[in-house]
């Protein structure tokens, strides 16, 4: 009888879960470049061409390098602990800054260089170099930044990193799908009914059908199904056939050409980074609460090394790790679904496929999915945060609203750009005008939301004085417009450049943070609470 020690059972590199992890995150990743598509060529008239031909090809490949790159980190985590649970960390198009980048940057430059008389082939192409150069500002940005991450997941606490982003996925990953969802409700609410049953009520399917791949199905063939039979929605028509094109994404020099370009936007494009750098942390912290512990720097590193190879390469929208790490491995994916989402999207955008698909995949079939991992990642905020906790957990959600809220208020489809300046400067001699206050608390929202959490917490552990800096440090962010921004674009500024109405916004939220500090310093003077005896009540 052999005394040899059992040899480990290879790892593999695909599992059953992965296909619904693939599913999920490819459908994320084209949900987003169906926006970016149809808000330039649909809202701004933008060739079609360009999007398709020039900017999705360079924004896949950076969907590609970092999914591979988290791929490896997983797998290497996974043999370094000899553990077969190990989850690779979801990285795609990150929704809220590609939607601003669409519609307050690449949509209004387009707009602006035609106003000027450029000729529209010039206009895209100097538009397409902007969103290039766009994404190496904010790339160098994230990737100067990413060695800071390790210290603020140790200043802050758990309930303002994960209450922050549990914010941003209710109000951003869970109602704003759940509207498009309803907007066909036959479909939109069978695909996610389907979902449902599988990945929160773990139903079984036949013949152990994925089930995120099944509910993509049904949905697809109940929207197409009733439309060709006469019984969709009004308007139903199948989609353009989009021509598959081979375009090999190299490094080129044109946003060197569009760095100049940017200088107007630079407002929009550091938060946006900085953005990215917080979620980054904050999904990290995510990982590591659901057993994955992921390196923070490293985290940060790969998404800022796959935002600059799209930015070099012609892509136009920023990588980020997704918040749903939990999402993908209570789905049972590991780390083959990444590696099979690198590639679907990296070789859709080469072949042109991607770009065909964008334009056949239903929206409201998209849009489920989307809102599952919204729900998912709101619940592990509450449970992965001491109980005591909670209240800054929920204080933390209230900014994703105000945010929620701008973005709708913002579509100039619903409030024409005047009437959204008049409300916002107005006021009814009782405080703030309502729009000024929605729009100041949803400008740096995730940040905001970190600030106030970490704040209460601190007001929990009966510290007091370390709420008081808390809160004088939102006082100086505030100034600068980095939280409560009073530019309805969100831009950062210098105090005393501000005039008017914004000026005396930005002083007097300043003031409130400085107030409130100075009220918690004075009552930290008191003496200490004596402890309270054994059993006394």
């Amino acid at each position: 009888m052999s005394n040899a020690p059992a040899q480990p059972r290879p790892l593999p590199w695909i599992v059953a879960g992965d296909l619904n992890g693939f599913f999920g995150l490819v459908v994320d990743n084209l949900s987003i470049l169906g926006f970016i598509a149809a808000a330039l060529v649909g809202i701004f008239q933008f060739p079609a061409e360009v999007v398709f031909g020039r900017m999705f090809p360079g924004t896949a490949l950076g969907v590609l390098v970092g999914n591979l790159v988290y791929t490896v980190m997983a797998r290497r985590l996974a043999l370094r602990s000899g553990r077969d649970d190990v989850t690779a960390m979801p990285l795609g198009l990150d929704a809220p800054t590609s939607i601003g980048m669409a519609l307050l940057v690449l949509g209004p430059a387009y707009a602006g260089f035609t106003g000027q008389g450029m000729a529209t082939d010039a206009a895209a192409m100097a538009t397409w170099q902007l969103g290039m150069a766009s994404l190496v500002v904010m790339g160098v940005l994230k990737l100067v930044l990413s060695f800071a991450g390790d210290w603020v997941t140790r200043v802050l606490p758990r309930a303002a990193l994960l209450g922050s982003i549990g914010g941003a996925a209710l109000a951003l990953l869970g109602f704003l799908p759940l509207i498009e969802t309803l907007r066909n409700p036959v479909v939109g609410i069978a695909t996610l009914g389907l979902l449902l049953y599988v990945l929160v009520g773990k139903g079984r399917l036949p013949w152990r059908v994925p089930g995120v791949f099944a509910a993509f199905v049904a949905g697809t063939a109940l929207y197409y199904g009733l439309g060709l039979a006469g019984l969709g929605l009004p308007g139903f028509e199948l989609p353009p056939l989009q021509p598959l094109a081979f375009v090999l994404p190299l490094p080129n020099a044109g946003f060197i050409a569009g760095l100049p370009y940017t200088v107007p936007y630079l407002p929009l494009l550091l938060p946006f980074g900085l953005l990215m750098v917080v979620g980054g942390i904050n999904v990290a912290e995510s990982a590591r609460a659901a057993g994955d512990d992921y390196r923070t720097r490293d985290v940060l590193l790969a998404e800022a090394v796959s935002t600059l190879v799209a930015g070099f390469c012609g892509g136009v929208a920023q990588t980020t790790p997704y918040i749903g790490q939990p999402a993908y491995k209570h789905m049972g994916a590991r780390h083959g679904y990444t590696l099979l989402t690198g590639l679907f999207i990296g070789l859709g955008g080469v072949f042109g496929y991607v770009s065909m698909l964008v334009q056949w995949l239903p929206v409201a079939v998209l849009a489920p999915i989307i809102v599952y991992v919204g729900l998912d990642i709101t619940l592990q905020a509450f449970h992965e945060s001491p109980r005591r906790h909670a209240p800054a957990v929920a204080l933390a959600f209230l900014p994703a609203i105000a945010y929620l809220l701008v973005i709708k208020l913002g579509n100039p489809a619903w409030i024409p750009t005047a009437t959204f300046a008049a409300l916002y400067e107005g006021g009814d001699g009782h405080g703030l005008a309502d729009l000024a206050a929605i729009v100041t608390l949803g400008n740096g929202f995730i940040i905001t939301a970190m600030l106030w959490g970490t704040a209460l917490v601190a007001l929990v552990e009966q510290q007091p004085r370390r709420a008081a800096a808390v809160l004088l440090l939102a006082a100086l962010l505030t100034l600068v417009g980095v939280v409560h921004s009073v530019d309805p674009r969100g831009g950062i500024y210098l105090p005393w450049s501000l005039q008017g109405v914004r000026a005396t916004i930005a002083w007097q939220f300043a003031a409130a943070y400085a107030v409130l500090a100075l009220l918690l310093g004075l009552l930290s003077l008191q003496a200490p609470r004596p402890a309270q005896a054994p059993g006394a009540h």
